[in-house]
């Protein structure tokens, strides 16, 4: 019988879905960022999402299963994911959804490096090269050759400032899921999003700093909550139910596989990207966008496929826990 911990397949299958759903999500928070402060869609996100999650507990054994022996581990890993979601979607506000996620996809080679000294991964010369060759990748996208840019350079690194803080999250995922449910997971997570949703309501609910900021990624967080109607309504509570099967499926992913075995799946969310950015928003990425993406994503499954080599028993011996 396998290991919780060691189902590569499905845990491959968790994230593959997670990710879809990770890509609609994204193009239906830049729908509606014009008109609507980030931190009320996540209160509402996180408000219907939280229903779900508390659903799911409820199904793999009860309310017991929500006592934690390590609660300052789940606030650091909850803080990590509201960071990512700050940075990247205050991005998304401003920057093409394809770039803005193919920037955000060195998320996997963060993974990769972090694996080194938090989970005892081994990560040979080879794989290092390759995250090498990746950030060289979001260096081309960064453009450093141009004078000027259309975005400005901070804003092009707040993706790749998300990947990192998500880097950490997933992690620190691996670490909790060996003794942790991933609907437990999904509730600390969806908890303080809404407690920091909360305490952006009280500081800056009534838009009071809004016109202080010429930046449309802060004008993005700042803005005065408006109350939802119509079409916006609705969009808010699918939001809400892909946030809730969102951190369920990437909570199981991560607990169900090694990091460096299931990160480079998420690269799925990429081409979605760019389609939604075509479809929705008429956005098409230009050269120095598709070299990035080329170079990121070449070297993430070069970190893969050489993961799965490691992984794999030698000639003539048997294989253990039904790996192929």
């Amino acid at each position: 019988m396998k290991a919780l911990s060691d189902r590569p397949g499905l845990g491959i299958l968790f994230i593959c879905f997670g990710v879809v759903a990770i890509s609609v999500n994204d193009m239906l928070i830049k729908l509606l960022s014009g008109g609507y402060p980030l931190h009320e869609i996540v209160a509402v996100r996180a408000g219907v999402g939280l229903v779900i999650t508390l659903s799911l507990v409820k199904l793999e054994g009860g309310w017991s299963l929500l006592r934690t022996r390590t609660p300052l581990l789940h606030v650091a890993r909850g803080l990590m994911v509201v960071l990512a979601n700050m940075t990247y979607y205050a991005a998304v506000a401003v920057i093409p959804l394809g770039q803005a996620t193919a920037l955000f996809f060195v998320a996997p080679l963060f993974i990769t490096l972090l694996s080194i000294p938090f989970l005892g991964e081994k990560v040979g010369p080879l794989r290092i090269g390759a995250v090498v060759v990746g950030f060289i990748g979001v260096l081309i996208m960064q453009q450093p050759w141009k004078e000027e840019l259309a975005t400005s350079r901070i804003v092009l690194l707040l993706p790749v400032i998300s990947a990192f803080f998500y880097a950490i999250l997933q992690v620190m995922t691996r670490k909790l899921g060996l003794t942790t449910r991933a609907s437990v997971l999904a509730v600390y997570l969806q908890v303080t999003f809404l407690v920091v949703a909360f305490g952006f309501w009280l500081v800056a609910g009534d838009g009071r700093y809004v016109d202080r900021v010429e930046s449309e990624a802060l004008a993005f967080l700042l803005r005065p909550w408006i109350w939802p109607e119509g079409r916006d309504a609705l969009v808010m509570l699918v939001l809400g139910t892909l946030s809730g099967f969102v951190g369920y499926a990437l909570s199981a992913a991560y607990r169900m596989a090694e990091a460096a075995t299931v990160a480079p799946f998420e690269y799925v969310g990429l081409p979605l990207a760019i389609l939604w950015g075509w479809l929705i928003f008429g956005e098409w990425p230009g050269a120095s966008v598709w070299a990035g993406c080329a170079l990121i994503v070449g070297a993430g499954l070069f970190v893969f496929l050489r993961e799965r080599r490691r992984q794999s028993p030698a000639p003539g011996r048997r294989r253990l826990w039904g790996r192929r």
